[in-house]
């Protein structure tokens, strides 16, 4: 038996329940209304509204350039169509970090203007103020470690993290600290399948991952990645679940034919 029927709404606490069963969390990206509403519909647990927005909803290169307004909006979509899945926003860039204050405020106005449930920060030690002042308001906070898109140009690659031991080290401390500071999950992101494990073991919190192997608490992809609709993002974690990109394809090109010749609309589709 699921800790969780289809029928109840997911809640943090229902996540620290399944961690504890044993029992594996699915979270997919959803942006719009209307991908949300399918997903909530089958049963996913964790509906992230990303700062991935900033990718494949607006074709930007980075996470970076998408603001807190657009977060909003595409939260405020989601939170729209959802009745049963948690709803987590990430925090995007530049509305949070160095400065607390700035970080509650951002974080204020998501839940109040959007309805969602949690909201998402990239990063450890170095924003650990602003992870306390968000939580001391009430309002959940998922960490996320490893790679953290945001600090892109700090990396400058989208490499596998923390594979050698310094770092390591560091990001098995800052989970630690994440968790004692009060989050209520946490994300890895493309690190050695191992070190995802160990650290997930170590925690009591969920652990999320992507690109981080089969040992976390469950598992998180883009959605547009998962269902094909990228086609030109191959990394080694990602497994297409569809090949819409082609689907769609293929459904225009038999549209514009039917149209240039006359066959659409038939007799039947007209009044």
């Amino acid at each position: 038996m699921s800790i969780h029927s289809k029928a109840k709404r997911i809640t943090t606490h229902t996540l620290h329940e399944m961690k504890e069963a044993g029992e594996k969390i699915a979270m997919l990206t959803g942006y719009d209304f209307s991908m949300a509403r399918i997903l909530d519909d089958v049963g996913i647990d964790i509906i992230l509204v990303g700062d991935s927005a900033s990718n494949v909803m607006a074709g930007h290169e980075t996470t970076l350039p998408i603001t807190l307004d657009q977060m909003i909006y595409h939260a405020s979509s989601v939170v729209r169509a959802v009745s049963k899945a948690l709803v987590v926003v990430d925090l995007p860039f530049g509305s949070y970090q160095g400065n607390s204050k700035l970080a509650l405020e951002s974080a204020v106005r998501i839940m109040k203007e959007s309805g969602a449930h949690a909201v998402k920060m990239e990063g450890g030690e170095e924003i650990g103020d602003s992870i306390s002042r968000i939580l001391s308001a009430g309002v959940p906070v998922m960490g996320h470690l490893g790679l953290t898109p945001q600090s892109i140009y700090k990396f400058g690659t989208y490499v596998v993290r923390a594979k050698e031991e310094e770092e390591a080290m560091k990001l098995k401390s800052d989970a630690i600290l994440l968790q004692e500071l009060g989050c209520f999950s946490l994300v890895l992101e493309k690190i050695p399948a191992n070190l995802a494990m160990e650290v997930s073991q170590s925690l009591k919190i969920p652990t999320i991952g992507i690109g981080a192997g089969h040992g976390t608490d469950g598992q998180v992809l883009v959605v547009h990645d998962a269902l094909g609709i990228t086609h030109d993002f191959h990394p080694r974690f990602l497994r297409r679940y569809l090949n819409l990109y082609e689907q769609i394809h293929t459904a225009v090109e038999n549209y514009i034919k039917d149209v240039r010749s006359g066959d659409f609309p038939n007799e039947n589709e007209q009044y």
